[in-house]
């Protein structure tokens, strides 16, 4: 009985690594299907696009769908507006999550614990919910359908400023001590000793934030207007042509173009993405 036992456990071990790689194998593909099938579908002709049954590997590969991007659309102008708008957002984020993040940690002052809920709790409304009073401030100022106008409501990062409190939290005490022993002020300390410690942390908030607005289509659609304010994702709805009747493959060939920024990004950063996630959760 024991012996039968013993042998029913080593093949449930010897199995457990094969079931987890299949596992994981089934759910990359799930999670690339869709990505494949838009590269595959790109470099087919517009009549090969709707063949049934579907094939993942065209049968004449061809490249006329990306030069139909670049004839129906200014995709540099596009592309221009949103590294602009992302890359100043990115950095925004990383700034306003820094500082309200140490303020948090490691700074103390009436109702801390009370304006920190508040900061989480607005995570739980949705975008949709604060588009029109957004709206109407920047109207107010000017600032609608204006690159602007995007980039500055977006510094404030309630994910972000968690983030990088608990990335505080998880360092030393006695570093900040020590330098106020030798003189050193709050801004000095943050400055100078905990601001290049947080490093990663404020990496993974760069990162993040360039992959979301990088693809953001809400805020853009509401808030502009003009043709030479649009973002690339914005941009490529005119690629569907008048009642969706654009070739798929020039829309999706537009897709892959869009994607590639955001991936460079994601690949570079993935190293301080995995370590700034892994150390802000450690011990407060």
């Amino acid at each position: 009985m024991s012996q039968a036992f013993l042998t029913a456990s080593r093949v449930r071990r010897s199995l457990a690594p094969s079931a987890r790689v299949a596992a994981l194998t089934v759910c990359a593909l799930l999670t690339l299907g869709p990505v494949i099938w838009t590269v595959s579908t790109s470099l087919r002709t517009p009549a090969e696009s709707f063949d049934l049954p579907p094939k993942i590997v065209p049968s004449s590969p061809t490249a006329e769908a990306y030069s139909g991007v670049f004839d129906q659309i200014d995709i540099w102008l596009l592309a221009l507006n949103s590294t602009l708008v992302t890359a100043l957002i990115a950095l925004g984020q990383m700034v306003t999550a820094g500082l309200a993040g140490y303020a948090f940690a490691r700074l103390d002052f009436r109702f801390k614990k009370a304006l920190f809920a508040l900061v989480l709790a607005t995570m739980m409304v949705p975008l949709q919910v604060t588009i029109v009073p957004v709206f109407l401030v920047l109207k107010s100022i000017s600032l609608t359908d204006t690159l602007l106008g995007l980039i500055v409501p977006a510094f404030p990062t309630a994910f972000g400023t968690f983030l990088m409190r608990q990335y505080f939290l998880g360092m030393p005490k006695d570093l900040g001590e020590a330098a106020m022993l030798d003189g050193a002020g709050p801004w000095r300390v943050f400055r100078s000793v905990y601001a290049p410690l947080a490093a990663p942390g404020l990496a993974i908030v760069g990162v993040l934030a360039f992959n979301y607005h990088w693809n953001e289509f809400f805020r853009p659609l509401i808030l502009e207007t003009s043709s030479q304010n649009y973002t690339l994702p914005l941009g490529l709805v005119s690629l569907q042509g008048n009642l969706g009747t654009g070739s798929i493959s020039v829309v999706l060939a537009g897709v892959v173009l869009s994607m590639i920024p955001a991936v460079a990004v994601f690949v570079v950063g993935q190293r301080p993405l995995r370590e700034g996630i892994t150390s802000a959760g450690v011990n407060r």
